[in-house]
């Protein structure tokens, strides 16, 4: 009986342990346009010169995620390719299982596809290229898909279409995040649009749609509208 009594005790405890070994960590994207979130094919937004704006796609690879914790790698996600679709309910965050006992105070993370992957050729699930986010071989990945309408575009339909990647070097787009956040289970990263388009002028620059050093640029001053709070 007492040999009973310690098997039962054993399992119970082998059992907590199993269900408090990993956390779901969620990584919620807030797409806002300065203090207003935004809504695509729906609202429309001012630019500083005046001008309207409408947002149609936001979509943008997010890779190599990784927890630290004083300065310290504490997690780092295998096979970490995710697909984020502002215009998609169930792609608007990225759940992540982590060790329970793991603390961390940054994320840091990729925005778009690293070299190695793209040079594997097109892949499954996020990487497919049926996702639209595919060029070709020579060109890899599309890291960020910004589109939508203004009347500050010269062009007939008042279109501007932000393809932003390339891999090889000195067109190479990749960008990493670094953003301090609190050790919680639901982390709120947010991307200011606005930013984006404060600057830039339209009317000058409103489509880009293969690597080049204007992707470049405008890479740099992407991964600067992430802020997380």
């Amino acid at each position: 009986m007492k040999l009973f009594i310690c098997y039962i005790i054993v399992f119970f405890q082998l059992n907590a342990v199993f269900c408090q070994k990993n956390r779901q960590i969620n990584l919620v994207f807030n797409p806002v346009f300065g203090n207003q979130t935004i809504a695509f094919n729906d609202s429309v937004y001012f630019l500083k010169n005046g001008n309207n704006i409408k947002f149609e796609t936001l979509k943008f690879y997010i890779s190599a995620i990784q927890f630290y914790n004083d300065g310290k790698l504490v997690w780092q996600e295998k096979k970490s390719y995710h697909l984020y679709d502002a215009t998609v309910l169930n792609h608007q965050s990225i759940k992540l299982l982590v060790p329970s006992i793991i603390k961390f105070s940054r994320l840091i993370f990729n925005l778009g596809i690293d070299s190695v992957t793209n040079v594997s050729g097109a892949m499954g699930n996020d990487l497919d290229p049926t996702k639209g986010m595919y060029w070709a071989w020579q060109s890899g990945y599309i890291n960020l898909k910004l589109e939508g309408t203004s009347n500050a575009c010269p062009n007939p339909k008042k279109e501007f279409q932000f393809h932003l990647g390339g891999y090889i070097k000195p067109l190479a787009c990749l960008k990493k995040i670094s953003l301090e956040v609190v050790n919680k289970n639901s982390l709120n990263i947010y991307i200011d649009i606005k930013q984006f388009t404060d600057g830039i002028d339209l009317s000058k620059e409103n489509h880009i749609m293969s690597p080049s050093a204007s992707a470049v640029e405008l890479s740099e001053l992407v991964a600067k509208c992430f802020y997380s709070k």
